[in-house]
């Protein structure tokens, strides 16, 4: 086989691709477990005026390097009801423009500066121990493998400029701009990453492999993958949160879609935007989301009124009946029943999880339609309690082994806190956000401020003590664990600033102070209910002892 074989070249560039596709996921999830508390805070504190809701978004993704990710956290923020619509559709539009400038930025070469990276990420990484130095390190170390990955991509496509079945099949993607448009978009879409997309994309571009025209019709392409990315994730979200990631979608897909066009009608030039075929391609990338912005930020108000025409409320029907999990059949088989008891105790999870979603909206706006349905899904859970612990009261009585009995009582532990976290949100919080409403009071700017960090808080934990259960991963399992000592300090800390407030006679704080305590009090047990998730995995390894976790070794 020839060095120019294009098996071999096939070969080269998936490897170098796939590599590319994982360092862009090791930096994203790194920035998420080590920052993602304070990304949120960001996200949500900008959505004051659109101007700013779009930087923060920009901000945002450039740090995740993904506007997905960005797309997602606003959904959650909308569906909850902590951020206007209108605000969620300028952060979407500023996060595109940011994974724009993440594309440049990584295009920068800096062969000299890889195992720098990886000198200090590995370092980081294994030798430290704070979990922030940790994540600082992954991220560094993604970095490197960006650089990496598209070094490997220039040198796999190095030999094969003159290849002439190549040439004639990159040519021919360079006179159809609308197959090289499809191919873009699927592949994003793919991959899970426009980012990478683009990387790929425009690396090829710049080794002459790719025509101008092909890479920037798949660049464009790849704009309308990445928006539909956050449309598949999102289905199942709330009408108010699908219709923000839909007109993201309208605007960044369609805007795409008008600008190939234009480009090809009107053969327009491209030497302003580069001397060079890559540099031409990827800041076409970066004008075209720019633009995008500074046209769409304006009107986000009519273009969400004309997506909620489109996509209305879904009529009333009969709903199926919730099938439970525990199988009676799989108590004969402990490893089968204790997966089922699993799926349940999972299940309780994501109802509590939605209930503490929703509840810090009554805070602000009263809603009896949204405070039956908290009240009618801790019904559900306590049912759904009652019938996990019977289960597994008869998995007990028949279970041989010690490890499944030891199993049994450990999910009956998970289901007893997880119901107790329901209570305190139907029966506590719920009161709580009633009492507000009925007296007329209102809380202090700052102090609804820290409510919402805090609870913002409690519920990212609460995601993640359900990504433990589902992955019972030792490292995730000691991140949330850690995340309790940081939620108690918080804790303390906003209940100083809350009896400094009212040292200071503010008339907010004195009408609100009951509330405003007890719910603090009230977050900090839904967030230690979800923690307890993680004891029983970080005692099988060895790294928790009686009272807290153990010290960590590099």
């Amino acid at each position: 086989m020839s060095e120019t074989s294009p098996l071999l070249f096939l070969l080269h560039v998936a490897g170098a691709a796939a590599l590319l596709i994982w360092a862009v996921r090791l930096v994203r999830t790194g920035v998420e477990r080590g920052w993602s508390v304070p990304l949120r805070r960001l996200l949500r504190q900008g959505a004051e005026r659109r101007a700013i809701a779009a930087l923060s978004g920009t901000g945002a993704a450039i740090v995740l390097q993904s506007s997905t990710a960005v797309a997602i956290l606003t959904s959650n923020f909308v569906a909850a009801g902590t951020l206007a619509a209108a605000a969620g559709l300028a952060i979407l539009l500023g996060a595109d423009l940011g994974s724009a400038i993440v594309a440049q930025i990584l295009l920068t070469r800096a062969d000299w500066f890889v195992p720098v990276l990886l000198v200090a990420g590995v370092a980081m990484f294994l030798k430290s121990q704070s979990r922030d130095y940790r994540m600082a390190g992954r991220v560094l170390i993604g970095l490197a493998l960006v650089f990496v990955s598209l070094s490997m991509i220039r040198d796999a496509t190095e030999p094969l400029r003159d290849s002439k079945g190549l040439v004639t099949a990159m040519t021919y993607l360079g006179g159809d701009p609308v197959t090289a448009f499809v191919i873009g978009a699927l592949f994003a879409w793919a991959v899970h990453s426009s980012v990478a997309a683009v990387l790929l994309f425009v690396t090829l571009a710049a080794q002459g492999v790719l025509p101008v025209t092909a890479g920037i019709a798949m660049v464009l392409g790849a704009n309308l993958g990445g928006a539909i990315i956050a449309y598949v994730l999102t289905l199942g979200a709330e009408i108010e949160a699908r219709r923000v990631i839909v007109a993201n979608l309208a605007l960044r897909g369609g805007g795409a879609a008008l600008a190939l066009f234009a480009l090809s009608a009107f053969a327009l030039p491209l030497d302003y935007l580069g001397a060079t075929p890559a540099r031409q391609v990827i800041n076409l990338h970066l004008v075209f989301n720019l633009a995008l912005l500074l046209i769409a930020l304006p009107v986000t108000r009519p273009v969400l009124a004309l997506v909620s025409r489109w996509i209305a409320p879904p009529a009333q029907s009969s709903n199926l009946t919730r099938i439970s999990a525990l199988d009676p059949a799989a108590l004969t088989h402990p490893d089968r029943a204790l997966a089922c008891a699993t799926r349940e105790i999972l299940q309780m999870g994501e109802g509590v999880e939605a209930m503490l979603r929703s509840v810090i909206g009554l805070y602000d706006e009263w809603d009896d339609t949204a405070a039956s349905a908290i009240r009618a899904k801790e019904t559900e859970l306590d049912k759904m309690h009652i019938a996990i612990k019977l289960y597994l009261a008869k998995l007990h009585r028949t279970a041989d082994g010690e490890e499944a009995t030891q199993k049994s009582l450990e999910l009956a532990d998970m289901a007893v806190n997880l119901e107790s976290a329901g209570n305190t949100i139907a029966d506590v919080m719920l009161a709580l956000a009633r009492r507000r409403d009925q007296s007329g009071s209102a809380f202090s700017e700052t102090g609804w401020k820290e409510i919402r960090d805090f609870h913002d808080r409690v519920l990212s934990n609460a995601q993640s003590g359900l990504n433990v259960l589902m992955t019972m991963n030792p490292d995730a399992a000691r991140a949330l664990v850690e995340e309790k000592d940081r939620v108690r300090d918080m804790e303390q800390r906003l209940q100083r600033s809350h009896l400094d407030r009212l040292k200071q006679g503010l008339t907010e704080s004195i009408e609100t102070s009951n509330i405003h305590q007890e719910t603090l009090r009230a977050l900090k047990q839904v967030n230690s209910a979800f923690t307890m998730i993680a004891y029983p995995i970080l005692s099988e390894t060895g790294d928790l002892l009686s009272s807290r976790l153990t010290r960590q070794q590099g």
